[in-house]
């Protein structure tokens, strides 16, 4: 457990150094707007669902735009996503909830997030951070899971036991921006399939072996 902690105090201290601020790309001017871009961005990568919120925000002003609209036309402005129609069905059955249950604002905790449809932990975890600055926990994306086995920070697979590994080696005010700066590690330094010729954090924690 002490090697592994030492390993993951010089992850985040590499990753602080390296993006000393970090924010998601993912583009919006409001809290509803902030959730349904985060829903969007499950299978899908930041830089197409700003694409498509580009336009979808500038038609779909308020929940109600969403709630009566023609879903095969909602389907139609979403069909540059993964899921689409999935998609689409969810935001829209969340609209009508987040409009009658909790009077169009976003609600503070991760189990009301999660009773949203089409809200799962980690997409709860983002929104509660960038909309209230509120530490739900650590999201744990795609760049996270992959860099954590990299980095020798957990052995798992499975996302919650990952969180869990990186909860414990964290300090829970890190927790938030740790996914942030995981994901601009990754695509700066450490792309899917990299062969790790160039990886900074990674050839320092080679040194500690």
């Amino acid at each position: 457990m002490q090697n592994i902690q030492h390993r993951a105090t010089l992850v985040l201290t590499e990753l602080k150094r390296l993006f000393p601020t970090s924010k998601t790309i993912l583009e919006f001017s409001n809290n509803i707007e902030l959730l349904f871009a985060v829903m969007l961005s499950a299978q899908t990568t930041d830089v197409q669902v700003n694409k498509v919120t580009k336009n979808l925000f500038q038609k779909y002003k308020t929940l109600d735009d969403y709630i009566s609209a023609d879903p095969i036309i909602l389907q139609t402005d979403l069909n540059r996503v993964n899921y689409y129609k999935t998609k689409t069905t969810y935001i829209q059955k969340t609209a009508k909830i987040l409009k009658e249950k909790y009077v169009s604002i976003l609600p503070r905790t991760i189990e009301e997030m999660m009773g949203l449809p089409g809200v799962g932990r980690k997409t709860a975890v983002v929104v509660l951070g960038n909309a209230y600055n509120i530490t739900a926990g650590i999201a744990v994306d795609t760049h996270v899971k992959r860099l954590s086995k990299v980095f020798g920070l957990t052995t798992h697979d499975d996302t919650q036991k990952i969180e869990t590994d990186l909860k414990q080696l964290f300090p829970k005010e890190e927790w938030f921006l740790l996914t942030n700066r995981m994901i601009e590690y990754g695509r700066a330094y450490c792309p899917a399939h990299c062969r790790h010729e160039k990886c900074p954090i990674l050839a320092e924690l080679n040194n500690l072996t």
